[in-house]
């Protein structure tokens, strides 16, 4: 390859990556979108929810009412924990918001970066094109284009295999809260059949795990998402973010209703299990996407040597 082919196969790479940053930066304005409604909306209810436990610690007329009733504690206990819940929810969308705003300045510098390269391609492929001409070879401009799709090719191998990447993340992380939520399951059985503090705090060691691992998880998911935005056909890959997002506020609400925790670790295994499902389906179509590409790649190859050899 001369020192002319090897600049036009940069600037070639250049304008693809401008390409796959503006479906990614795409991708994530809608995220960004999405996320600061949520935390807008939970912003709210947390400040409702504290409000209503301001109200009871204070000298309101609902405290003077459960006072007398001799369930004030009881009601306050529920009002903690509904506001903590609140706060959970709230936290972690806001860092999600946090994150998607400095992946889009960080893709938007490099966008910037790359500015004229689409003009400074198609010039130096003029060129190129007219010095095929002059030079009379008649398979000058066909070993061109088809060194153009093995570009190309490469490329999408490569935007296949960040997504791959991504989705294995996010399956790994999705099987080590399958495993906490089945180890808090069997040590919430043991804990109503010979319960004690020991086995009460144990499950919740194991739940307060599952829940770290659930807000890495709901990261990686974004970023899973956000790598398929610009995978060629990637209408066909879909990861259902906005369920997982409503079983995470689900998850974060049974931590704090200890009476209904054993169901809530049921119907959590349950959602946790069909995230995994949509992640395994996804990632099989991925697979098979790189080998079709890969496959393509080596045949144009071949093909690029054989009518090399003939000139």
């Amino acid at each position: 390859m001369t020192m002319y082919d090897e600049t036009l196969r940069e600037l070639k790479e250049k304008v693809l990556r401008q390409k796959q940053l503006s479906a990614m930066l795409k991708e994530l304005y809608r995220q960004q979108e999405e996320y600061s409604i949520q935390a807008t909306d939970l912003e709210e209810m947390m400040e409702k929810e504290q409000a209503d436990v301001d109200r009871l610690t204070g000298n309101s007329l609902a405290a003077f009412f459960y006072e007398v009733l001799g369930k004030r504690g009881e009601k306050l206990a529920q009002e903690e924990r509904d506001a903590l819940a609140a706060r959970v929810k709230y936290e972690s969308a806001y860092k999600e918001l946090q994150a998607v705003q400095k992946e889009i300045r960080q893709y938007e510098e490099e966008l910037d970066s790359l500015q004229g390269s689409a003009k400074q391609y198609e010039k130096a492929l003029e060129e190129k094109k007219a010095a095929l001409r002059a030079a009379g070879s008649p398979a000058g401009q066909q070993l061109l284009r088809m060194e153009e799709q093995v570009t190309g090719l490469k490329a999408q191998k490569h935007e296949v295999q960040e997504a791959l990447e991504a989705g294995n993340e996010a399956l790994d992380t999705a099987y080590q809260v399958a495993e906490e939520l089945s180890t808090a399951a069997d040590w919430g059985v043991l804990d109503m059949f010979n319960g004690g503090l020991v086995t009460d705090l144990v499950k919740h060691s194991h739940l307060d795990e599952a829940q770290a691992l659930i807000e890495l998880l709901q990261s990686q998911l974004r970023a899973f998402r956000t790598e398929l935005a610009d995978v060629p056909a990637q209408s066909t890959f879909q990861v259902n973010i906005a369920g997982f997002l409503r079983f995470a506020d689900y998850f974060f609400d049974g931590l704090f209703a200890d009476w209904t925790v054993q169901q809530h670790i049921r119907d959590s295994q349950a959602q946790v299990g069909t995230v995994i499902e949509q992640i395994r389906r996804t990632l099989e179509r991925l697979e098979s996407l790189e080998n079709t590409l890969q496959t393509k790649r080596e045949e144009l190859e071949k093909r690029i040597a054989e009518l090399a050899e003939e000139e």
